[in-house]
């Protein structure tokens, strides 16, 4: 069993009406030390997701003969962590729809044809903000949010592993990743071209490595 870092750290994705607070200062009036020096248990703040080790992939079914893949890379946002209380902390995340590649250059152009992408343009932004979450043990949950995407919104549930919580051996800052798992389905967002040839469900694996400083 893992120590309650973990819990705290999980945490980080339950969702509450705007960002939380970050640890009160000492009641001395000292200054609140930086993130440098942190503690290892101390895991209350804000983390900004790190473009270069965040990433989607996802996949569907070419007319029953292949599963391809997709992904976007350079994912960004933020995770909220309330220590105090784990209720009020939030997570958002964004990234333009030009970001999105399939597995050849001539379906790329394809997103933006007939049926597919019809109200989003590729500077358009794709967004999720976490609404609540359902822990299942220490180190998983469900949490589920609004994801919008081609000028439609709606809830999406996501299935969230936390890898590790603790200071990045590299920048001595602290740091946590989460594994994260789900699926939508393209017609809920008005891209249901070429189904059924092309699945209708888009199958959703993300990782994301979120730091202080």
């Amino acid at each position: 069993m893992r120590p309650q870092l973990s819990v705290l750290a999980l945490a980080a994705l339950l969702a509450g009406p705007g960002l939380a607070q970050d640890a009160a200062a000492p009641a001395n009036g000292a200054a609140a030390p930086d993130a440098a020096a942190a503690q290892p248990g101390d895991i209350g703040g804000t983390y900004e997701f790190d473009p270069e080790h965040s990433q989607i992939v996802f996949s569907y079914e070419h007319m029953g003969f292949s599963t391809s893949h997709g992904f976007v890379n350079g994912l960004e946002g933020s995770i909220t962590l309330d220590a105090e209380t784990p209720a009020n902390s939030t997570v958002e995340a964004r990234f333009p729809m030009s970001a999105i590649r399939t597995i050849a250059p001539a379906l790329d152009k394809d997103i933006y044809g007939e049926g597919l992408v019809t109200a989003a343009t590729p500077e358009s932004v794709v967004t999720f903000r976490s609404t609540r979450v359902e822990l299942r043990d220490e180190d998983e949950a469900d949490v589920f949010g609004e994801l919008t995407l081609n000028g439609v919104t709606r809830e999406v549930k996501l299935e969230v592993e936390l890898n590790k919580a603790g200071l990045n051996p590299m920048s001595n800052l602290p740091a946590v990743g989460f594994d994260i798992e789900g699926s939508i389905l393209r017609s809920d967002f008005n891209m249901g071209g070429f189904a059924p040839a092309v699945s209708d469900e888009l199958k959703i694996s993300i990782a994301v490595e979120a730091r202080k400083g």
